[in-house]
């Protein structure tokens, strides 16, 4: 059941571009010493190399886990030939910490978390948001501490449907950004009368003066290509992008979009890429682009996708393979870009297991390394991996993290989550 690690290179190597690219760290913390790539260095393909089976599908977590994870890499080696990286990864049992959720009537009875949970920090607060079809808050001083204040978020609008907050940015100025995974409702109930949550999502903007206790709609900026399927056996989705994350680029230039593609075109289902100006966050709608055949060419509005990940399986069969809710940090300690995916493998979206990918260059969709499993699942609905990083000095949150993390999976960690460079040891 796994990508296949030749084939996946054979077909990426199809789409790669030959680029000059300087890495540098995002957020102005831990800058990337890997220098330039060289005019008309070829990209090297992936290899993939582990330490416990070489066919190997994960591990399933005991005390500890140590995974070897893939990585392009285009530094030379002996006879100019290329040497992968191999960064790797630790995931350790450990004490229970678990977000409020959303519409929590008190600390010891949590609420949802029903997508990813972004967090930023303002002053010595961290904030944190958790939705379930709408946003609530939470804030302390540390992760241990967000239950000294918890509200409902406000919106200044109505919507036709649930709006989950997915992701958040702080501006320089104060200003909080955030973007919504928005599910609109009676997309087919002529179809599906008796199947009123089948929907098709869409990706909007809302920004907050206030850190996120209120919200001012800027509209929605990211939709499919027109089409849905409601004669589809998928459980939740017809078609629609969503289930998203987002990261703005170390010179503040562009703001990515890391999106869930659903439509009825098999060949633009996975995990695909999109991206607006970040000078455009306060006007961002037809002003975001997709990226489709080795270009930043399509509309965020109905325009078409290639996607990074494509599914293995139509979203809207039965035998449903594919990846989905990519949630993206940098890595200060690797000087990586990291994103944890989920797989789904039936119309329910059972859950398979979680995957990691890395990547140097936001720029270069096609230098994302093939995913590979980190977590075998611990359970159907154990959806939404995300870290959030534990150095409350470098305020790192699910955007940011370094060496050692937490590992959470739908609002709640077990684990913690070792990031370890190339060359170093297990321990």
């Amino acid at each position: 059941m796994r990508y296949g690690n030749w084939a996946w290179a054979f077909m990426m190597s199809a789409r790669r571009r030959r680029r000059e690219a300087a890495f540098v760290s995002p957020l102005g913390v831990g800058a990337c010493n890997h220098g330039r790539l060289q005019p008309g260095r070829k990209r090297c393909r992936r290899e993939l190399v582990s330490r416990y089976s070489r066919f190997g599908s994960g591990l399933q977590v005991g005390a500890f886990l140590a995974i070897p994870l893939l990585m392009t890499s285009c530094q030379p080696g002996p006879a100019g030939k290329p040497v992968p990286q191999l960064p790797s990864v630790r995931i350790e049992q450990a004490s229970l910490v678990r977000m409020r959720g959303a519409n929590s009537v008190s600390s010891d009875k949590p609420g949802e978390c029903d997508c990813n949970s972004p967090a930023h920090w303002d002053g010595e607060t961290l904030y944190v948001f958790n939705s379930a079809g709408h946003p609530w808050r939470s804030a302390g001083p540390n992760l241990q501490g967000l239950d000294r204040y918890y509200r409902k978020c406000e919106y200044n609008n109505q919507a036709n449907g649930g709006r989950w907050i997915e992701c958040t940015w702080k501006a320089d100025d104060g200003t909080l950004y955030g973007w919504y995974h928005f599910e609109p409702n009676d997309i087919c109930q002529d179809f599906h009368p008796n199947s009123p949550h089948l929907t098709a999502p869409k990706i909007g903007a809302v920004k907050s003066p206030d850190n996120g206790a209120t919200w001012q709609d800027l509209g929605i900026v990211l939709e499919a290509a027109p089409g849905v399927r409601c004669d589809t056996t998928n459980f939740y989705f017809a078609g629609g992008n969503g289930d998203f994350s987002i990261m703005v680029d170390a010179r503040k230039e562009f703001l990515y979009f890391y999106i869930s593609t659903y439509g009825a075109n098999v060949a633009e289902q996975g995990v695909a890429i999109a991206r607006m100006r970040w000078t455009d966050r306060d006007q961002p709608v037809g002003k975001v682009w997709k990226w489709h055949n080795d270009r930043w060419a399509e509309a965020g509005l109905g325009g078409h996708v290639t996607p990074i990940f494509p599914v293995k399986t139509d979203w809207h069969r039965g035998d449903v393979d594919a990846f989905w809710g990519p949630s993206i940090h940098w890595n200060s300690y690797l000087r990586q870009y990291v994103i944890l995916l989920n797989r789904a493998i039936d119309p329910r979206w059972k859950q398979e297991g979680v995957y990691a990918s890395f990547c140097r260059d936001l720029a270069n969709p096609d230098e994302w390394s093939q995913p590979e499993k980190i977590l075998e699942t611990t359970g159907n609905d154990r959806w939404y991996p995300q870290v959030l990083g534990l150095d409350a000095s470098r305020r790192e949150t699910d955007k940011l993290a370094g060496r050692v993390a937490r590992l959470f999976v739908r609002g709640e960690s077990r684990w913690v989550i070792h990031f370890r460079r190339p060359g170093k040891g297990s321990g």
